[in-house]
């Protein structure tokens, strides 16, 4: 496959490469080389030249709530803990319908396609049929994902406590249906946070990361109350990090931890060392008046720090919305401490791009040897009236554009249209 446009991608934090009206060679899924002129080896070829339209890599979203793709918006008024039992809890357990399940994941895996999210990581709920249709729409839909059942089995309403023993066979039925049927959607462990997991589970958990090599994926201090519930729950466990550490939950180089917002020094040190993948949410953190990430500081300790969604504590799925806003708070931040520079554009379309297409393999970036994932992206709304540069088209994109900017989408080379188009608003009446 040969296409030509203008493609932007980052190789790291700071670097930025832009590449203007070049063609890009992709074969078997694969990006290959560049090219200022097509070779003779491909002139037989067809060319697929977008113009003046740029091209960037696709998105990761490495911490969204597929079920609460619903309760996008609702209930702000509220901080985490009351705003889980007042809207959360409730509308994840309509997820035992299969009938709401199916249109619901389907409405939310068009909204992730339509927002150019090709990847993602997902909590699905306790139910474990909800959760293998939501595994087996995405691999319908061409998308590719880690996806878990929630396990929780304590301070939960009755509708949503699960038997110990019967959601670990669960699970562990849904890794090896997931290994036997799926090629493109993996299985993630998913413990819903601490104070919802017992003892008990966490342990089952562990041997199950361990028996079959999987990453995990959870909420790490997220809320100052939340804090304070762990270390009443564990007061022998000197941090909320540690826990999980405790219970084989902190996989080197295979952990997502959502929000960590308030971590000490030891904390920093032991995510450091395991390599854990920090979920910034900053919609989310600001909607349910969580805190604010300083993630200056973590980035200058060593941290390794992506931009994910939060849905529904985060209000939309879009990313180029959620990196704008993770480069606003952090410049209201830089205000208020001298001592942490704010967050830049470029810094935050690495995050949403290959910093989180890490957690997949070579993704999130067109150097050569990466899976192509892209977007095709049409900012030229004056024509050749008002000629903008393909870093401006980039910035205005970020800022304001949405869904009817993207041309085209691409998943390891693949062309995707919508997944399910005969979704439609359901009529009352």
């Amino acid at each position: 496959m040969i296409i030509k446009g203008n493609f932007i991608y980052m190789t790291s934090r700071t670097d930025m490469q832009i590449r203007q009206q070049q063609f890009l060679h992709v074969e078997d899924g694969i990006v290959q080389s560049f090219y200022t002129e097509l070779p003779k080896q491909f002139c037989e070829e067809e060319v697929k030249d977008y113009g003046d339209a740029i091209i960037i890599p696709a998105f990761c979203d490495l911490h969204v709530h597929a079920p609460q793709y619903l309760n996008r918006g609702i209930g702000f008024d509220k901080e985490l803990l009351p705003w889980l039992e007042t809207y959360t809890f409730p509308v994840e357990g309509k997820y035992k319908d299969p009938v709401f399940a199916k249109r619901a994941y389907k409405l939310f895996l068009n909204r992730l396609w339509a927002c150019g999210t090709m990847r993602f990581s997902a909590f699905a709920t306790l139910h474990h049929d909800a959760t293998w249709e939501l595994m087996r729409l995405t691999e319908e839909s061409g998308l590719h994902a880690f996806i878990g059942k929630v396990n929780m089995d304590r301070n939960a309403p009755d509708y949503l406590m699960e038997d110990t023993g019967k959601a670990l066979e669960e699970t562990e039925a849904l890794i090896l249906r997931a290994k036997e049927e799926l090629q493109h959607v993996r299985y993630i462990a998913t413990p819903r946070f601490v104070p919802s997991t017992t003892e008990k589970m966490m342990v089952g958990i562990g041997k199950l990361c361990e028996k079959y090599n999987l990453p995990v994926q959870s909420h790490l201090s997220e809320n100052r109350n939340e804090i304070a519930w762990v270390k009443e729950l564990h007061p022998k466990i000197n941090s909320y990090t540690e826990v999980y550490d405790y219970y084989g939950l902190l996989r080197k180089n295979q952990t997502i931890m959502a929000h960590a917002i308030y971590l000490g020094e030891k904390e920093k040190e032991l995510l450091r060392e395991k390599q854990v993948f920090l979920a910034h949410c900053a919609h989310s953190n600001a909607n349910l008046s969580s805190g604010v990430m300083s993630l200056r500081k973590n980035l200058e300790s060593g941290l390794n720090c992506v931009i994910a969604s939060d849905v529904a504590g985060g209000h939309t799925p879009a990313m180029n919305q959620n990196a704008v806003m993770s480069v606003e708070i952090s410049k209201i931040n830089a205000l208020f401490h001298e001592d942490e520079p704010a967050l830049s554009l470029p810094e935050a379309f690495y995050f949403a791009t290959k910093g989180a297409g890490t957690f997949f393999g070579k993704v999130g970036s067109f150097e050569s040897g990466y899976e192509f994932d892209a977007l095709v992206i049409d900012m030229d709304e004056m024509g050749d009236l008002f000629v903008r540069t393909v870093t401006e088209k980039l910035e205005q994109f970020f800022y304001d554009g949405d869904d009817r900017n993207i041309i085209d989408r691409y998943c390891q080379g693949k062309q995707l249209p919508k997944p399910f188009p005969e979704v439609e608003r359901v009529k009352k009446g």
